[in-house]
């Protein structure tokens, strides 16, 4: 509220003309215009909101350029579609219940999509059974089956580490072998990285999606879908390859 009256009143001076006065004559000006032009004080409310989210969006793609080889072309991550056209990342954890809920829809997109290229980032951020899932699912063997194990563990609502290994079985996994490969140091620097990416982007819950310059928080699948329409209709960029 504070915050909001701050911005008022310097709506109003800025409305009032460039003066330096502290006079009660002063005050009571401001007063009395505030009291005339109530839709003047809303009008400068909404140009501030616009400015600042402006800037918000100029920050956020200056922090996706830079880190654009990183989110995009990391050899390290699986990818599905990986001739296609359109970008999309996906920072996630396994037993993310939000990332449980998109990730049927995730699924769709990439089977009735081919020119959406979609890179998967595990991020556990739940600590146990979630680094566990991680691990095995980046694995090499993990990565011959990443859709597969992506649809298992997701549709699994209690995903421990018994249903961990259940669903490796399953897919013809071992999942004794799997676990040992998961904690080499290759794939613990792997997720490492991926924090460490997503704490530089400002990334701190799951899931969070980005196209191109667009950075979408939650299971918001109509801002996702919204983004890749709009990617579509504009230059389409190939990720470098290395």
């Amino acid at each position: 509220m504070l915050a909001r009256l701050s911005l008022i009143l310097a709506a109003a001076i800025s409305l009032s003309g460039c003066q330096k006065s502290t006079d009660a004559a002063f005050g009571e000006k401001v007063h009395a215009y505030l009291r005339a032009h109530p839709e003047a004080v809303a009008e400068s409310l909404q140009i501030l909101q616009t400015r600042a989210q402006l800037e918000k969006s100029r920050s956020a793609k200056a922090l996706l350029d830079t880190h654009r080889k990183e989110l995009e072309n990391d050899p390290r991550d699986f990818v599905a579609n990986p001739e296609g056209r359109i970008t999309v990342v996906e920072f996630y954890d396994f037993r993310c219940g939000y990332c449980k809920v998109s990730a049927p829809e995730v699924l769709k997109l990439i089977a009735e999509n081919p020119d959406v290229r979609f890179v998967f980032k595990n991020f556990p951020i739940f600590g146990g059974a979630s680094n566990l899932a991680a691990q095995v699912s980046m694995t090499a063997q993990g990565k011959t089956k990443g859709l597969e194990i992506y649809r298992a563990f997701m549709a699994d609502k209690a995903l421990d580490e018994a249903a961990i290994a259940r669903h490796l079985a399953s897919l013809g996994l071992n999942p004794a072998e799997l676990a040992v490969a998961g904690g080499a140091p290759a794939v613990r620097q792997h997720i490492e990285d991926t924090r460490r990416l997503a704490g530089a982007l400002n990334i701190e819950g799951t899931p969070a999606f980005i196209v191109g310059d667009a950075l979408i928080p939650g299971a918001d699948m109509a801002a996702l879908n919204q983004a890749i329409a709009e990617a579509r209709i504009g230059p389409l960029k190939t990720p470098p390859r290395t």
